[in-house]
């Protein structure tokens, strides 16, 4: 009589390994990924909390520096102040002592061109640029004081601006604004 054995085998037959010929255990292998990353987590962890304390500490070291430099900067600040308000008044000092000959020589030049009948009644003067006004008798003179102005050489761009004779009045005065510029 035959006998047939329909049940499964008692015993277990070796697995067949991978192409290498070595079997591959899994729980190993994930083992050693998972003990790899803690150590790359742990490294990258320790290196941030290094650079961490560094930073901290060079803040705090700059913070000690800036408080130590304060005083000092203040102080540069302070003297940069005073030399620019001194520079200021030197300045304002070499103007007045450069622009304090020029009225005397306007008005010597001044002197030297105005005929006998003709006499100034108003003299602005704005920058380099002079505004005359006055009164005359005849046109003559007012024309006589413009080319004497005109011939000293100090006036240039002599401008006539207004002349009005006024005849209501007896004697005829003719009232008269010139612009011109003054050069030493």
């Amino acid at each position: 009589m035959i006998k047939i054995n329909l049940a499964p085998p008692t015993t277990k037959r070796p697995r067949r390994a991978a192409a290498g010929g070595t079997e591959l255990n899994l729980g190993l292998l994930f083992g050693g990924i998972l003990a790899a990353l803690v150590l790359i987590i742990g490294g990258w962890w320790l290196a941030m909390s290094l650079e961490s304390r560094r930073l901290t500490a060079e803040i705090e070291n700059n913070r000690r520096e800036l408080e130590r430099l304060k005083p000092i900067i203040a102080a540069g600040q302070r003297y940069r102040r005073e030399r620019d308000e001194l520079e200021r008044r030197l300045n304002a000092i070499e103007t007045v002592a450069r622009n304090q000959a020029r009225p005397v020589y306007l008005l010597d030049a001044m002197a030297d061109t105005l005929p006998p009948d003709l006499w100034l009644t108003r003299l602005e003067e704005r920058g380099p640029s002079l505004r005359i006004a006055g009164t005359t008798y005849s046109s003559v003179a007012l024309s006589d004081f413009m080319a004497n102005l005109k011939a000293s050489g100090r006036f240039k761009d002599v401008d006539l601006v207004d002349a009005k004779q006024d005849l209501s009045k007896s004697p005829r005065t003719i009232t008269f604004e010139v612009t011109c510029r003054f050069e030493i």
